[in-house]
């Protein structure tokens, strides 16, 4: 490992005499900076897009695993004596820190999305809610389904495991695509840099051919493609991560974005965790053009 970081150091030093092979300006460092700017100026919202459907994955779970909804559907005359019954059973159910009926006008916030502001909810035939909060492990729900069903009839228990495991399900598929995209931006820039590093040293062919006849190898010669592309995409990416994460910052708020997003971006230290592109990048540069560099150079001797 020591072996390698020196070689990794010495590869950065650089050698002056064999960057003279390796053009410092023209379209193949303009193309390296741009593609690694870009590239990583959107690995950074593929980054934000995967931090955040983990924590709306965290925040649906835990809004959802703790609570539950008993509804209860009985005639007129009896939605009174069936929901003081479901109320004191749940009072005495091991698990169940507590249980609260809502009230109609909660009700009425709560169909207000789908029918309008002015429903009638005192001349509907609506179900009573009750809302249920769990303590500890929970409760037994087959255990309490048997009793309700046993002394509440009318009621009706969700759990919402229906509800909870869909949305998680859904939020960890976002999270790999997003994971998907960072992997395809960074083959994407590999490839970029690749056809950069070959069309460089395809430009001096004939340094090339010179520096070989004063007895150069081509690790030598390649060292020094590998170097300055290596840093080019280093430098574009930092960049182009810098931008990113500006435009992250000047996102929408959550309170702003309605809370849908529960706020697209970084939070805490995961503002470090862009930081990590510009060496994933110049990663995946240094292979790339090593890789070019001595394909190329094969063909050329």
């Amino acid at each position: 490992m020591i072996t390698a970081f020196g070689r990794f150091i010495a590869m950065l030093a650089g050698d002056p005499l064999a960057d003279r092979s390796v053009p410092p300006t023209g379209y193949t460092a303009r193309l390296t900076l741009f593609t690694s700017g870009a590239m990583a100026f959107l690995a950074v919202f593929a980054l934000a897009l995967s931090l955040a459907t983990g924590r709306l994955a965290d925040r649906w779970s835990a809004e959802l695993a703790r609570t539950s909804t008993l509804r209860i559907s009985a005639p007129a005359d009896q939605l009174d004596a069936q929901q003081a019954a479901a109320i004191k059973l749940l009072e005495t159910t091991p698990g169940v820190a507590s249980a609260r009926a809502l009230s109609a006008e909660e009700q009425q916030e709560l169909l207000e999305p789908w029918f309008g502001p002015d429903i009638p909810i005192a001349s509907l035939p609506i179900p009573r809610l009750i809302e249920i909060i769990e303590e500890g492990d929970g409760y037994d729900p087959t255990g309490l389904r048997a009793r309700l069903q046993a002394e509440v009839p009318g009621a009706i228990l969700d759990d919402h495991t229906r509800w909870r495991e869909p949305l998680i399900d859904a939020a960890g598929r976002l999270r790999l695509l997003a994971v998907t995209a960072i992997l395809l931006i960074a083959a994407a820039m590999g490839a970029m840099i690749t056809l950069a590093a070959q069309a460089a040293l395809s430009a001096n062919a004939q340094v090339i051919r010179v520096m070989r006849l004063v007895g150069a190898r081509d690790l030598y010669i390649a060292g020094a493609f590998v170097r300055r592309f290596t840093i080019r995409a280093f430098a574009g990416a930092a960049a182009g991560s810098i931008v990113g994460m500006l435009a992250v910052l000047l996102l929408p708020s959550t309170e702003v974005a309605g809370g849908f997003l529960t706020g697209l971006g970084f939070q805490g230290a995961g503002w470090f965790a862009p930081l990590c592109i510009p060496v994933l990048a110049a990663v995946v540069a240094f292979f790339a053009t090593r890789a070019a560099a001595l394909r190329t150079l094969r063909t050329q001797s």
